[in-house]
């Protein structure tokens, strides 16, 4: 059994609580999708939420930063957005984060520094290394963590970000949440390396495989991460995690066998964490009844509140834009 001493109680239970909270969020989203509710593409998070709770828990929220791909809802809740305004951002509404014209794949909050939400591939790493680099400008204490897919290692953008990032050592942690599929094809039909941790090497940055389904595992290393980061060398963390659903709302996931998604669902990073908690007595089964209705209803009133807010106004086709 691990030893969760050295950890404080508060923090053990806010790492459960917010890892629920996704999950239940995440098949409030996935109902209202299959009644038509939500239109568009839907990413869902079910089964990663030990990356992005167990790193995003070592963050300040008022001085460090967050930028996301489009599998975003899990860091958007655990960076602290208001789920009724997520779930209103799902139905294409105006009091979504983006004012309903995002949707899914693009939430964003400039005041709690939650910089997407990004529907291209790779996109947000130039992001991020910018963001690094306003903060050194700056000579500010913050860093940044950036999140992609194993689907993105491969493009232009992070090699060119990684090497910028280093030759002006700025306080990144780029973090690859490798799931094992880039939308439908396994990740070692197209990829020299099994182990995306040790690219780090090219540019003279520090690297670390980590399991991705453990969040205390996530949590240290993302500490290390940022020690390192922020004393003047970028850091690339890969994390071994698994989707529970398809790629998207559309997709069968066919690509894979039913053996080898119940091999990953006996790992489910959440009902591992509190039958931990419950061995070392931090919480009670009770306890996580109860915690798991209270995320039940916060996902069900942020349905009820989407539901109820209105469409955004047709002049809004014309804010918000670059010209």
């Amino acid at each position: 059994m691990k030893d969760i001493n050295k950890y404080d109680s508060k923090l053990l239970k806010d790492l459960l609580y917010k890892m629920v909270l996704i999950r239940r969020f995440e098949e409030k989203a996935a109902q209202a999708y299959g009644l038509k509710k939500i239109g568009g593409f839907l990413h869902l998070y079910i089964g990663e939420e030990a990356v992005a709770v167990g790193s995003i828990s070592n963050l300040d929220m008022t001085k460090d930063y967050v930028a996301a791909a489009y599998r975003d809802h899990g860091h958007a809740l655990a960076a602290g957005l208001d789920p009724n305004s997520l779930m209103a951002e799902l139905y294409g509404k105006i009091t979504g984060c983006s004012k309903g014209k995002g949707g899914s794949m693009h939430f964003f909050d400039y005041e709690k520094h939650f910089f997407g939400g990004n529907g291209i591939v790779g996109a947000q790493i130039p992001v991020a290394t910018g963001i690094g680099l306003k903060i050194k400008y700056n000579e500010e204490d913050g860093v940044v963590l950036c999140y992609f897919g194993d689907g993105a290692i491969h493009q232009g953008s992070f090699h060119e970000s990684l090497n910028l990032a280093k030759i002006w050592n700025l306080p990144v942690v780029y973090i690859c949440e490798n799931n094992h599929y880039g939308m439908g094809t396994d990740f070692r039909r197209v990829s020299a390396i099994d182990d995306f941790s040790i690219m780090a090497e090219s540019y003279a940055m520090k690297g670390k495989q980590v399991n991705g389904m453990d969040v205390l595992e996530v949590y240290d290393a993302t500490k290390e991460a940022i020690e390192v980061a922020k004393s003047g060398t970028p850091f690339l963390l890969e994390a071994k995690t698994y989707r529970f659903k398809g790629h998207s709302m559309s997709d069968p996931a066919k690509y894979r066998t039913k053996e080898e998604l119940e091999k990953y669902k006996q790992k489910d990073p959440i009902i591992s964490f509190k039958e931990l908690l419950i061995e070392n007595n931090v919480i009670t089964e009770d306890d996580y009844i109860e915690m798991d209705k209270r995320c039940k209803k916060i996902a069900k009133d942020a349905a009820k509140y989407a539901e109820e807010s209105p469409e955004p106004d047709l002049n809004e086709l014309y804010t918000d834009l670059y010209v």
